[in-house]
Order: C-alpha cells, then structure tokens, then sequence
C-alpha cells in the first residue's frame, strides 16, 4: 500500500515522503495513530496543499529536539545503588532507572528511547545515548554510585 508520512517515521521516512509498506502495518499501525495516510489522488492532492505547514512543523520540532539534545547533554544523571566488592553491583542499572533519575531532574523521557548495549552491573561512569526524535539522539553521562 502506498501512503504519505504525515510525520517522520524511523526507518521509514520524514514526513511528506511517499513510501509503499505493507497493508497491515499501514492499516493497523500508521493510519490509526495519525502518522500517515493511504496515498490516492485525492489524499496526494490535499497533501500537496498542506506539504509547506507540515514541513514547517517539522522544521520546528528538529530544533525543539536539538535544543533538548543539548540540554541532556550538559547533565549528569546520578544513580545510587547497592554494590557489594569489587564496585559490583547487587542488581544492575537499566533503562527505567535511568529514565526515573532524568525525571527526577525534570526531563521526560520514555524508556524505549534509552539505548544501552546491556544494563549497567558495576559503579562508574558512563555514556548512555538517548533517541530524542526528528533523528536527533543525545548522549548523557549516567554516574553510578554507591547508595548511603
């Protein structure tokens, strides 16, 4: 099925593209939650009518996602856990407990956006790079250290 991305959509396309995907995915995924609509003459002639707001909404949601890039990226996200010898920790640290430090210091992330290869097991620092949107991503420094 043909469709029109009304936003952009990660390995699909920026909003205004054309993209052909699969009846279902189009069907069950994207249309019902406003991310594209099926591409026939009617739709494609509408669109083009409504091309240039869409393209500038989305020049503004890249810069809001820059803006955010560059505000995560000046902090340092400070978790403390149980650690036992040798810095390791009882537990590990994931993505929820990043995403509810970066909460309490006021950034509203969800948890899916958190990429990490594997969960963080021992005290330290480290990089954790978060998906932000419109492409951009930003890296932060998560800071793991000893509770008490």
């Amino acid at each position: 099925m043909k469709i029109i991305l009304n936003q952009s959509v990660e390995n699909l396309g920026n909003a205004g593209d054309i993209a052909k995907v699969a009846d279902g995915y189009a069907r069950n995924y994207l249309i019902p939650k406003g991310l594209a609509s099926e591409a026939d003459n009617r739709n494609i002639k509408a669109f083009e009518h409504q091309k240039k707001r869409i393209m500038v909404q989305a020049e503004k949601d890249r810069k809001k996602a820059e803006e955010l890039s560059a505000k995560l990226g000046a902090i340092t996200c400070t978790i403390a856990h149980r650690a036992g010898e040798q810095d390791k920790l009882f537990g590990s640290v994931g993505a929820r407990d990043i995403q509810e430090a970066l909460l309490l210091l006021g950034f509203e992330i969800d948890k899916r956006n958190i990429v990490m290869d594997e969960p963080i097991k021992s005290l330290g620092e480290y990089q954790v790079r978060i998906k932000i949107g419109s492409g951009a991503t930003a890296e932060i420094k998560v800071a793991v250290v000893p509770e008490g």
